[in-house]
């Protein structure tokens, strides 16, 4: 092992941009226990697989559909 290195010459990793990003995201109770069971059914981490899910949506542009319906009277 070198007591010293050149690094005068290196580049800027062409991959870095592809590298994964830490985010922290709060997801219900149901929802990472059905990901936990699949990742027992695959061996696939259970946050590689909510990765790919993700990844398949945003690249395939799956937009979700949201209505909001007003809370009736009865249901309060």
């Amino acid at each position: 092992m070198k007591t010293e290195y050149d690094f005068s010459k290196a580049r800027k990793n062409p991959y870095a941009k592809r590298l994964k990003q830490r985010v922290t995201i709060r997801l219900d109770g149901p929802t990472v226990e059905y990901f936990k069971g699949l990742a027992e059914e695959t061996g696939i981490p259970y946050q590689t697989l909510i990765n790919l899910y993700l990844r398949d949506c945003a690249e395939s542009k799956k937009e979700l559909n949201l209505e909001w319906r007003p809370e009736s009277a009865a249901s309060r």
